[in-house]
């Protein structure tokens, strides 16, 4: 399929938001049906972070805005609103690509001035959603960073990081690597239901086995818990279980934060699927995006005793793939690194 006849034609007042970001054309393709890709040419690509975010790294590289995982809790949908898009239909299927997003890194990391600071890919949306198969964008990001002698961390759902192993292993030769898989749901049916576009957990547990074969440690996000779906003694035992067997080296647990319009979309999909947890869910976060200190205790205490059972307490690097503080603990609300 060659791309350049599925070019569609948008003016500067059609995609104004697009246009700031240095558009060049916006293509479809029937092997992604549905989405639309508009195709960028960043100006930067090493994005520093507030300092008041309290996160363990300062710096991400983000190749891709918008995510068709389409995971209905995802805390990055209000960012496509800067785009004139909506947090909801359109965050799941008008996708950014950066496509010179590993030239401009590699300027960057050759500035006097990097000091090699780690480098967090998979903080806002997937760096492995399924556009990374056609764009390819991580292996010149992978090899940026690698061969300027600066760590970096992965954290994703996406099978495709299979594809760069060997890339990985190599780069985790000369730098610090840490590679995460975020897997919060075990059910299959709920899988289906709330991360529609993402592979499966059995998938995710495969690839968990892939990245320790590789001779890699394995950090696991289970998060965010989904109360009332996801936060079951039974659910996390069962979940974690399958995660120690699949190699995992230590996990971190946390409860669903709802910001902003994500909330609305969330909860749009909630009364339409799990009705009879509306009302919970309202009294939850009467009070704003965060789970009450009591919820959060609670959890904190179910997971520290499941991950203890199932030998996965070890304490994880503060990379991105531990992006707040250990499940043991009830830590303060924090910028989640999840998409």
């Amino acid at each position: 399929m060659r791309w350049a006849g599925q070019t569609l034609d948008a003016d500067d007042g059609a995609l104004p938001g697009l246009q700031r970001l240095g558009l060049v054309r916006s293509v479809r393709t029937p092997q992604f049906e549905g989405i639309t890709f508009h195709e960028v040419l960043c100006k930067s690509a090493l994005n520093k972070i507030p300092a008041a975010s309290m996160l363990p790294f300062r710096y991400t590289v983000n190749g891709y805005r918008g995510c068709s995982h389409a995971c209905r809790y995802c805390f990055a949908r209000p960012t496509h609103e800067y785009l004139e898009f909506d947090c909801g239909r359109d965050f799941d299927t008008q996708l950014v690509v950066k496509t010179n997003v590993a030239e401009v890194l590699r300027r960057e990391l050759r500035r006097p001035s990097w000091t090699r600071e780690t480098v967090a890919l998979g903080t806002n949306t997937d760096p492995y959603q399924r556009a990374e198969g056609r764009y390819a964008l991580m292996p010149g990001i992978i090899s940026a960073l690698a061969d300027a002698a600066t760590p970096f961390s992965i954290l994703t759902k996406g099978t495709l990081l299979r594809r760069d192993l060997p890339l990985i292993v190599d780069a985790a030769g000369h730098v610090d690597v840490s590679v995460a898989i975020s897997l919060a749901v075990g059910d299959a049916q709920l899988h289906s239901r709330v991360e529609p576009g993402t592979p499966t957990p059995q998938a995710r547990l495969d690839l968990i086995s892939a990245i320790r074969s590789a001779g890699l440690r394995c950090h696991v996000m289970v998060a965010p818990v989904l109360p009332g779906l996801t936060d079951s003694h039974e659910h996390l035992d069962d979940l974690l279980g399958r995660i120690a067997a699949a190699g995992a080296t230590s996990v971190t647990v946390f409860g669903l934060h709802l910001r902003g319009s994500t909330r609305g979309w969330f909860m749009d999909w909630l009364v339409r699927d799990h009705p009879e947890l509306v009302a919970d869910y309202r009294q939850l976060y009467r009070r704003g995006a965060y789970l009450p200190a009591d919820y959060r205790a609670m959890l904190a205490q179910r997971a520290a005793e499941l991950t203890a059972k199932h030998g996965l307490n070890g304490a994880p690097r503060m990379t991105a793939s531990a992006p707040v503080a250990a499940a043991t603990r009830v830590p303060e609300p924090a910028q989640p690194t999840l998409f």
